[in-house]
Formats: C-alpha cells, structure tokens, sequence
C-alpha cells in the first residue's frame, strides 16, 4: 500500500479496507478514519472522516480539529474544507479536499496526500505528539 511508503514509521501501523471506490485507513476506531474515494463524475475526495452515529461525537472531534486548524494548515494548504458530509445529508463531518479532472496517473499523488492529511489530523485527533510534519510543497497536483 503506497501511503504507508509517505509516512514516518511511527505512523505506518494501521488498518485499512479497499475496495473498488475508496481506501479507508484508520488506527484505532475506523469510524475515525482517512479515505481516498471517487465520488460524483469521477472526481476524488481525499481527507478524513468522522463517521460516528451520534452527530455529537462527530461535531466534537470536528471542533478539536477546527480548534487546531491554524497548525494543520501549514502541512495541508488552503484545499481542505471542515464540515458536513458530501453528498446525502448525514451526521457524519469531514476535514478533506476535491480533486476534479483526475488522472489515471492520480493514485500515487493521491497516496502522498492522505499521508500528508494522516501526519497533520492524528496528533489533534488523539492528542499524541507525533513526528514533525512535513511542510507544505509549493507546487502541487497538476490533475486539479
């Protein structure tokens, strides 16, 4: 799996589910998880999901997220979007980004930023210190 590749080795132990529209990686409770998925006209949706029933679960893990957002943003950019689900109404809450027009070239690219969106959210999401996060690249995706 090539996200495991972009990550540092305290990170690298996880558990994940593929299937033929998304990667889910999660570390302990997969309810709280990092995806990769094709969504609508084949664009992707890369980022993390809180997917708890109660919408309560999901809006506090969201607001400690937001409430940390000005340290996350220097390894992730300007692209993520915290809040609602995509798509049907629901409970569940995001911290992820769009990518239109993708390629087929996409999949390692898109590897290296749930990486990206793993060293910057699990700190804040389990309150661990973690390794230092990588500083954003200046130049990114040329599929968006």
């Amino acid at each position: 799996m090539a996200v495991r590749g972009f990550l540092p080795p305290a990170l690298r132990e996880f558990s994940a589910r593929r299937t033929s529209a998304n990667l889910k990686v999660w570390f302990e409770e997969d309810r709280e998880h990092y995806e990769v998925q094709l969504i609508r006209g084949g664009a992707l949706e890369i980022g993390f999901h809180a997917e708890h029933r109660a919408v309560e679960q999901n809006e506090e893990l969201l607001e400690r997220l937001v409430a940390q957002e000005k340290a996350w943003r220097k390894a992730l950019g300007p692209e993520p979007e915290a809040g609602a689900f995509l798509g049907r109404q629901s409970p569940w809450r995001r911290v992820s980004e769009v990518w239109d027009h993708v390629d087929d070239d996409a999949s390692i690219e898109a590897a290296e930023r749930l990486a990206d969106y793993i060293q910057a959210l699990e700190p804040v999401r389990t309150g661990k210190k973690q390794p230092a996060v990588r500083e954003r690249k200046a130049v990114r995706r040329s599929s968006r």
